[in-house]
């Protein structure tokens, strides 16, 4: 390619850059060194790459922020969306049904760890939380327990960025500005205590009679690091609530779909919570679509006579989307057509593999952390304000993979159905923007 070629791509991705940041506001981004950070412009996408206004392809390697699940242009799912077109994209839940939507509602049902489930939908996984605060809250108050309002939640907690959402997060990313809206949550320790199981269901015993529920992230608190817990703490959890009559709510809003190696994290657990919130993964990366699952024991508390109290009066203008539904089920039809969970568990050991591998005596690599193809890999430079994970990041972008840091954790989150050539380019790519971060 000659100089006047690349000039001229190179001028074309700054032209799109200062026109994004000129009308768009990025959210997690400071927008005034936005363009200092070479942001990709994405054109299109096919297979598990994107490609962006240059026609550079990228591997991505974090599953456009962990919603991707199949893959970038699924012709099973660009069908699905095309054949919804044809009948209706979107008609209200409000008193109101859809077709497809309850059909969707019937293919998850026996799929979640959720008894006898009820389907509540939203638009992101924030608002499927939103949901599931207030839904235990008023599970209590609909049957005339007023004393219990309060919510246990652990350290490294990430739920979301709505105000009931931060309240229940552990805060940082930015949200301890936020302390004087916050409500007051109990905090156990986070998945980074080998003891906060024990100090969890300590508190649970002593504390049954205010809380309204428990809130846990099954197996993995993600957005924190890739902070990992084994299934028999969690369900010792589970069991404690279970034991003082408290509300368990699980949030597989990341960790749903296959992530962890099964459909659910909860079922590694043997956990069966009392309300569930999904998102993310539901529509394969598709759409926006989120849902929170109540169990029939907290569904039946709200029903009641005609606009009574014992309503809940919440929901949201695009709940149920028909265009999302019709794509969420075709999506996961497909989880079976294509066995992607066995892909998921061997690109998971291959990975775990490659991984071993890279940090054997590497002293830039602090610890690696794995459930499933969710991996953080925690670096370790060698003083302060450095930003190793932003800048391997960026040296891997510059070598074709999309990674992302959370502080100095490298974050690795594969489309399911990636290759095992697709794995070993990821850790090779990985290994060579370690080495060369260090060799600054």
């Amino acid at each position: 390619m000659t100089d006047a070629n690349n000039a001229s791509l190179s001028s074309a991705h700054d032209r799109w850059v200062d026109r994004d940041a000129a009308v768009v506001w990025h959210g997690f981004t400071q927008m005034s060194t936005y363009a200092e950070n070479r942001p990709i412009i994405v054109e299109s996408g096919e297979g598990r790459e994107l490609i962006d206004v240059d026609g550079t392809h990228y591997l991505d390697a974090i599953s456009s922020l962990w919603v991707t699940t199949l893959g970038h242009r699924v012709p099973e799912l660009d069908a699905a969306a095309r054949e919804q077109l044809d009948r209706v994209a979107h008609s209200t839940m409000l008193g109101n049904g859809n077709r497809i939507t309850i059909e969707l509602a019937e293919a998850l049902a026996p799929r979640v760890p959720v008894s006898e489930p009820h389907f509540l939908f939203a638009s992101d996984g924030a608002a499927a939380v939103e949901q599931s605060i207030k839904i235990a809250f008023q599970y209590w108050t609909n049957q005339g327990i007023t004393n219990r309002t309060r919510y246990l939640a652990l350290g490294g907690a990430y739920h979301g960025d709505t105000i009931g959402a931060i309240s229940i997060g552990a805060g940082g990313f930015g949200t301890d500005m936020f302390d004087p809206l916050r409500f007051d949550v109990l905090r156990a320790p986070g998945y980074d205590d080998p003891g906060w199981a024990d100090t969890a269901v300590a508190m649970i015993r002593a504390h049954a009679h205010e809380l309204a529920a428990v809130m846990i992230e099954p197996l993995v608190q993600g957005a924190v690091g890739m902070w990992i817990t084994d299934p028999e703490s969690v369900e010792r959890v589970a069991d404690a609530c279970r034991e003082h009559d408290v509300l368990l709510i699980a949030d597989e809003v990341a960790t749903g779909f296959g992530r962890t190696g099964t459909l659910f994290a909860s079922e590694q657990c043997r956990i069966r919570p009392d309300i569930m919130c999904i998102g993310k993964g539901i529509t394969g990366g598709y759409l926006a679509m989120a849902a929170t699952i109540a169990s029939r024991r907290v569904y039946d508390a709200f029903l009641g006579p005609d606009l009574s109290e014992m309503t809940l009066y919440h929901g949201h203008s695009f709940s149920g989307n028909a265009l999302a539904a019709a794509v969420a089920l075709r999506h996961l039809q497909l989880f079976d057509e294509l066995e992607v969970l066995i892909n998921v568990r061997e690109r998971a050991a291959q990975l775990r593999s490659r991984l071993e591998q890279l940090s054997n005596g590497n002293h830039a690599i602090k610890e690696i952390r794995q459930r499933g193809l969710m991996v953080g890999v925690e670096l370790t430079p060698p003083q302060d304000n450095l930003r190793w994970g932003r800048r391997v990041c960026a040296a891997a972008v510059n070598r074709g993979v999309l990674l992302r840091p959370l502080g100095d954790v490298v974050v690795l989150m594969p489309i399911l159905t990636t290759t095992a050539e697709e794995i070993d380019r990821i850790v090779d790519v990985l290994q060579a923007s370690i080495n060369e971060v260090c060799a600054r």
